[in-house]
Protein backbone atom coordinates (compact mmCIF):
# COMPACT_ATOMS: atom_id res chain seq x y z
CA UNK A 1 0.00 0.00 0.00
CA UNK A 2 1.64 3.61 -0.99
CA UNK A 3 1.77 5.32 2.32
CA UNK A 4 -0.32 9.15 2.83
CA UNK A 5 2.26 11.55 2.75
CA UNK A 6 1.96 15.24 3.32
CA UNK A 7 2.47 18.59 1.55
CA UNK A 8 5.95 18.57 3.25
CA UNK A 9 6.97 15.24 2.46
CA UNK A 10 5.97 15.23 -1.33
CA UNK A 11 8.43 18.44 -1.67
CA UNK A 12 10.66 16.94 -0.16
CA UNK A 13 10.47 13.75 -2.28
CA UNK A 14 10.04 15.61 -5.54
CA UNK A 15 13.16 17.49 -4.65
CA UNK A 16 15.30 14.35 -4.41
CA UNK A 17 13.07 12.74 -7.43
CA UNK A 18 12.85 9.75 -5.26
CA UNK A 19 8.65 9.52 -5.23
CA UNK A 20 9.24 5.97 -3.63
CA UNK A 21 11.57 6.79 -1.15
CA UNK A 22 9.07 6.03 1.88
CA UNK A 23 7.99 2.86 0.23
CA UNK A 24 12.08 1.83 -0.43
CA UNK A 25 12.98 2.36 3.29
CA UNK A 26 10.10 1.14 5.19
CA UNK A 27 8.94 -2.16 2.72
CA UNK A 28 12.45 -2.87 0.85
CA UNK A 29 15.01 -3.51 3.59
CA UNK A 30 15.43 -4.57 7.44
CA UNK A 31 14.75 -2.95 10.56
CA UNK A 32 18.09 -3.68 11.11
CA UNK A 33 19.51 -2.00 7.40
CA UNK A 34 17.46 1.04 7.87
CA UNK A 35 18.48 1.57 11.25
CA UNK A 36 22.74 1.33 9.66
CA UNK A 37 21.67 3.66 7.10
CA UNK A 38 20.40 6.08 9.65
CA UNK A 39 22.68 5.46 11.91
CA UNK A 40 25.32 7.33 9.00
CA UNK A 41 23.15 9.76 8.26
CA UNK A 42 23.00 11.36 11.50
CA UNK A 43 26.90 10.31 12.28
CA UNK A 44 27.58 12.56 9.35
CA UNK A 45 25.11 15.20 10.13
CA UNK A 46 27.29 15.61 13.72
CA UNK A 47 30.25 15.41 12.18
CA UNK A 48 29.56 18.06 9.79
CA UNK A 49 28.40 20.94 12.80
CA UNK A 50 30.18 23.09 14.48
CA UNK A 51 29.95 24.33 18.19
CA UNK A 52 28.07 27.17 17.31
CA UNK A 53 25.43 25.01 15.15
CA UNK A 54 25.33 22.97 18.11
CA UNK A 55 24.77 26.33 20.78
CA UNK A 56 22.30 27.42 17.95
CA UNK A 57 20.08 24.04 17.89
CA UNK A 58 20.35 24.24 21.90
CA UNK A 59 18.52 27.44 21.81
CA UNK A 60 16.20 26.79 19.42
CA UNK A 61 14.58 23.09 20.51
CA UNK A 62 12.25 23.43 23.15
CA UNK A 63 12.62 19.40 24.24
CA UNK A 64 16.42 19.93 25.23
CA UNK A 65 15.78 22.94 27.86
CA UNK A 66 16.05 21.96 31.65
CA UNK A 67 12.36 22.32 33.85
CA UNK A 68 11.86 24.81 35.27
CA UNK A 69 10.83 22.94 38.43
CA UNK A 70 12.99 23.19 42.11
CA UNK A 71 14.98 19.57 41.42
CA UNK A 72 15.13 18.92 45.21
CA UNK A 73 11.79 19.24 45.93
CA UNK A 74 10.94 16.76 42.93
CA UNK A 75 12.95 14.39 43.69
CA UNK A 76 11.51 14.38 47.28
CA UNK A 77 8.18 14.49 46.00
CA UNK A 78 8.97 11.04 44.17
CA UNK A 79 9.95 9.14 47.10
CA UNK A 80 6.98 10.73 49.35
CA UNK A 81 4.40 9.35 46.54
CA UNK A 82 6.68 6.10 46.20
CA UNK A 83 6.84 5.27 49.39
CA UNK A 84 2.91 5.67 50.24
CA UNK A 85 2.29 3.19 46.85
CA UNK A 86 5.15 0.44 48.06
CA UNK A 87 3.14 0.51 51.54
CA UNK A 88 -0.07 -0.42 49.33
CA UNK A 89 1.74 -3.26 47.94
CA UNK A 90 2.91 -1.47 44.42
CA UNK A 91 6.22 -2.75 43.45
CA UNK A 92 8.43 0.39 41.76
CA UNK A 93 10.01 0.44 38.50
CA UNK A 94 13.36 2.48 37.62
CA UNK A 95 12.14 1.98 33.56
CA UNK A 96 14.63 2.90 30.51
CA UNK A 97 14.66 6.47 29.19
CA UNK A 98 13.40 5.00 25.72
CA UNK A 99 11.17 2.48 24.50
CA UNK A 100 10.53 -0.01 21.42
CA UNK A 101 9.49 2.04 18.48
CA UNK A 102 5.71 1.92 18.25
CA UNK A 103 5.28 1.52 21.80
CA UNK A 104 2.30 3.80 22.32
CA UNK A 105 0.69 3.61 18.66
CA UNK A 106 0.76 0.09 17.99
CA UNK A 107 -1.58 -0.67 20.94
CA UNK A 108 -2.70 2.58 21.60
CA UNK A 109 -4.72 5.41 19.69
CA UNK A 110 -1.80 7.49 19.71
CA UNK A 111 -0.79 9.18 16.52
CA UNK A 112 3.93 8.48 15.95
CA UNK A 113 4.22 12.00 15.08
CA UNK A 114 3.67 13.15 18.93
CA UNK A 115 6.22 10.96 19.86
CA UNK A 116 10.31 11.31 19.34
CA UNK A 117 11.31 8.30 17.65
CA UNK A 118 14.72 7.20 17.40
CA UNK A 119 17.48 5.13 16.31
CA UNK A 120 17.97 1.40 17.05
CA UNK A 121 14.59 0.63 16.86
CA UNK A 122 13.73 2.97 19.95
CA UNK A 123 11.25 5.87 20.96
CA UNK A 124 11.54 8.57 23.42
CA UNK A 125 9.12 7.42 26.14
CA UNK A 126 5.97 9.69 26.03
CA UNK A 127 4.09 7.34 28.08
CA UNK A 128 5.37 4.68 31.06
CA UNK A 129 2.18 3.23 31.26
CA UNK A 130 2.98 1.80 28.11
CA UNK A 131 6.14 0.08 28.99
CA UNK A 132 5.44 -0.80 31.67
CA UNK A 133 2.50 -2.42 30.05
CA UNK A 134 5.42 -3.95 27.80
CA UNK A 135 6.82 -5.28 30.82
CA UNK A 136 3.93 -6.86 31.98
CA UNK A 137 2.78 -8.62 28.73
CA UNK A 138 6.61 -9.97 29.04
CA UNK A 139 6.40 -11.10 32.18
CA UNK A 140 3.06 -13.35 30.90
CA UNK A 141 4.36 -14.49 28.06
CA UNK A 142 7.82 -15.94 28.79
CA UNK A 143 6.67 -17.12 32.55
CA UNK A 144 8.76 -15.49 34.36
CA UNK A 145 5.92 -14.91 36.89
CA UNK A 146 2.69 -16.39 39.06
CA UNK A 147 -0.78 -15.19 37.53
CA UNK A 148 -2.56 -16.11 40.77
CA UNK A 149 -2.65 -12.22 42.12
CA UNK A 150 -2.33 -8.79 40.52
CA UNK A 151 0.52 -7.52 39.43
CA UNK A 152 0.82 -3.79 40.43
CA UNK A 153 3.65 -1.73 39.40
CA UNK A 154 4.32 1.87 39.50
CA UNK A 155 7.45 4.81 38.53
CA UNK A 156 8.29 8.28 38.55
CA UNK A 157 9.67 9.35 35.22
CA UNK A 158 10.08 12.22 32.99
CA UNK A 159 8.17 12.20 29.40
CA UNK A 160 8.59 13.63 26.35
CA UNK A 161 5.43 14.39 23.66
CA UNK A 162 6.33 16.23 20.65
CA UNK A 163 2.92 17.43 20.00
CA UNK A 164 3.20 21.46 19.96
CA UNK A 165 0.57 23.35 22.48
CA UNK A 166 1.51 26.51 21.72
CA UNK A 167 2.68 27.89 24.56
CA UNK A 168 -0.39 26.68 26.70
CA UNK A 169 0.34 27.05 30.54
CA UNK A 170 0.74 23.54 31.99
CA UNK A 171 1.42 21.83 28.66
CA UNK A 172 5.28 20.89 28.62
CA UNK A 173 7.64 19.62 26.27
CA UNK A 174 8.95 17.56 28.71
CA UNK A 175 7.44 16.79 32.37
CA UNK A 176 7.21 14.24 34.89
CA UNK A 177 4.17 11.45 35.92
CA UNK A 178 3.59 9.23 38.76
CA UNK A 179 2.32 6.30 37.14
CA UNK A 180 0.15 2.60 38.04
CA UNK A 181 -0.34 -0.20 36.50
CA UNK A 182 -2.56 -3.18 37.71
CA UNK A 183 -2.86 -6.86 35.86
CA UNK A 184 -5.38 -9.26 36.31
CA UNK A 185 -7.71 -12.09 34.56
CA UNK A 186 -11.54 -11.51 34.43
CA UNK A 187 -12.96 -13.10 37.13
CA UNK A 188 -16.44 -12.00 36.42
CA UNK A 189 -19.03 -10.02 37.92
CA UNK A 190 -16.42 -7.16 37.34
CA UNK A 191 -14.25 -7.97 40.04
CA UNK A 192 -10.72 -7.25 38.86
CA UNK A 193 -12.35 -3.69 37.50
CA UNK A 194 -13.83 -2.97 40.94
CA UNK A 195 -10.97 -3.80 43.10
CA UNK A 196 -8.38 -2.46 41.21
CA UNK A 197 -9.70 0.82 40.43
CA UNK A 198 -10.25 1.34 44.31
CA UNK A 199 -6.53 0.25 44.90
CA UNK A 200 -5.34 3.22 42.78
CA UNK A 201 -8.36 5.69 44.15
CA UNK A 202 -7.11 4.63 47.74
CA UNK A 203 -3.70 5.42 47.36
CA UNK A 204 -4.16 8.96 45.68
CA UNK A 205 -6.49 9.72 48.27
CA UNK A 206 -3.35 8.96 50.49
CA UNK A 207 -1.30 10.88 48.57
CA UNK A 208 -2.93 13.78 48.68
CA UNK A 209 -4.10 13.80 52.44
CA UNK A 210 -0.58 12.44 53.58
CA UNK A 211 1.50 15.22 51.42
CA UNK A 212 -0.98 18.13 50.58
CA UNK A 213 -3.91 18.01 53.36
CA UNK A 214 -6.23 17.53 50.40
CA UNK A 215 -9.08 15.62 49.27
CA UNK A 216 -9.81 14.49 45.99
CA UNK A 217 -12.80 13.77 43.76
CA UNK A 218 -13.56 11.43 40.93
CA UNK A 219 -14.90 11.67 38.09
CA UNK A 220 -16.32 8.42 36.00
CA UNK A 221 -16.48 9.31 32.24
CA UNK A 222 -18.40 6.66 30.36
CA UNK A 223 -16.10 5.03 27.23
CA UNK A 224 -17.57 2.85 24.66
CA UNK A 225 -15.34 -0.72 24.79
CA UNK A 226 -17.49 -2.90 27.42
CA UNK A 227 -20.99 -3.81 26.64
CA UNK A 228 -22.61 -2.14 29.45
CA UNK A 229 -20.37 0.52 30.44
CA UNK A 230 -23.03 2.12 32.51
CA UNK A 231 -23.23 -0.63 34.42
CA UNK A 232 -19.91 -1.04 35.06
CA UNK A 233 -20.01 2.21 36.61
CA UNK A 234 -22.52 1.75 38.66
CA UNK A 235 -20.56 -1.36 40.23
CA UNK A 236 -17.93 0.51 40.54
CA UNK A 237 -19.23 2.97 42.27
CA UNK A 238 -21.82 1.07 44.36
CA UNK A 239 -18.27 -1.11 45.53
CA UNK A 240 -16.49 2.08 46.39
CA UNK A 241 -19.22 3.48 48.65
CA UNK A 242 -19.18 -0.01 50.77
CA UNK A 243 -15.66 1.03 51.36
CA UNK A 244 -16.77 4.16 53.11
CA UNK A 245 -14.10 6.84 52.12
CA UNK A 246 -16.15 9.69 53.02
CA UNK A 247 -13.23 12.26 52.26
CA UNK A 248 -13.45 11.18 48.44
CA UNK A 249 -15.99 12.83 46.27
CA UNK A 250 -17.05 10.74 43.49
CA UNK A 251 -19.09 12.96 40.41
CA UNK A 252 -20.21 11.69 37.29
CA UNK A 253 -18.48 13.71 33.88
CA UNK A 254 -20.02 13.51 30.10
CA UNK A 255 -19.40 10.21 28.25
CA UNK A 256 -16.60 9.76 25.74
CA UNK A 257 -17.75 7.11 23.59
CA UNK A 258 -16.34 7.85 20.69
CA UNK A 259 -12.66 8.28 22.40
CA UNK A 260 -11.12 4.57 21.96
CA UNK A 261 -8.16 4.70 24.01
CA UNK A 262 -9.77 4.06 27.43
CA UNK A 263 -12.42 1.07 27.55
CA UNK A 264 -15.35 1.36 29.62
CA UNK A 265 -14.39 3.73 32.06
CA UNK A 266 -12.30 6.97 32.04
CA UNK A 267 -11.85 8.19 36.17
CA UNK A 268 -9.84 12.22 36.21
CA UNK A 269 -8.20 13.22 39.65
CA UNK A 270 -9.31 16.67 40.93
CA UNK A 271 -8.39 18.03 43.86
CA UNK A 272 -7.53 21.76 45.92
CA UNK A 273 -4.70 23.07 47.47
CA UNK A 274 -4.43 26.28 48.35
CA UNK A 275 -7.37 27.48 46.96
CA UNK A 276 -6.04 26.13 43.55
CA UNK A 277 -8.21 23.37 41.67
CA UNK A 278 -5.62 21.30 40.05
CA UNK A 279 -6.88 17.96 37.64
CA UNK A 280 -3.83 16.43 38.00
CA UNK A 281 -3.90 13.29 36.51
CA UNK A 282 -6.37 10.76 35.39
CA UNK A 283 -6.64 6.83 34.32
CA UNK A 284 -9.00 4.03 33.26
CA UNK A 285 -8.91 0.20 31.72
CA UNK A 286 -7.17 -0.52 28.65
CA UNK A 287 -7.28 -3.47 26.32
CA UNK A 288 -3.37 -3.28 25.71
CA UNK A 289 -2.11 -6.70 27.16
CA UNK A 290 -5.23 -8.16 25.09
CA UNK A 291 -4.08 -7.28 21.96
CA UNK A 292 -0.47 -8.28 23.07
CA UNK A 293 -1.23 -12.03 24.77
CA UNK A 294 -4.04 -12.90 22.51
CA UNK A 295 -6.71 -13.28 25.12
CA UNK A 296 -9.74 -11.78 25.89
CA UNK A 297 -9.43 -12.76 29.89
CA UNK A 298 -6.80 -9.93 30.38
CA UNK A 299 -7.03 -7.04 32.44
CA UNK A 300 -5.36 -3.96 32.80
CA UNK A 301 -5.90 -0.65 34.72
CA UNK A 302 -3.36 2.68 34.35
CA UNK A 303 -3.26 5.91 35.99
CA UNK A 304 -0.97 8.93 36.50
CA UNK A 305 -0.76 12.08 38.07
CA UNK A 306 1.15 15.15 37.20
CA UNK A 307 3.91 16.26 39.62
CA UNK A 308 5.70 19.20 38.19
CA UNK A 309 2.39 21.36 38.67
CA UNK A 310 2.14 20.72 42.46
CA UNK A 311 5.32 22.37 42.68
CA UNK A 312 5.79 25.25 40.14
Amino acid sequence: MKPKLSGDLERILNRLEKSDLITLLTEEISGSDLNTLLLKVFNEKARRASPNDLLKRYTENRFVHPAKVEPLQLKQLEMDILKVAVNQGVSPLQLSPVAPLGCTSVVGTVDQNKVISALRGTEVVSDATNLIALHIADLIKYHKTSRENYMRYCTTHRHVRAQYFGGSPGMLAHFHLFCMVTSGVDQGSYDFEKKSLWEHIEIYRTIFKSLFNSRIEVIFSERGGYKDSAGLISRITDYGESLELNDVVISTGSPHKENQYYKGLQFTLKTVIEDEEYYIGDGGFVDWTQKMLGTKKERLLISAIGLDRLLV
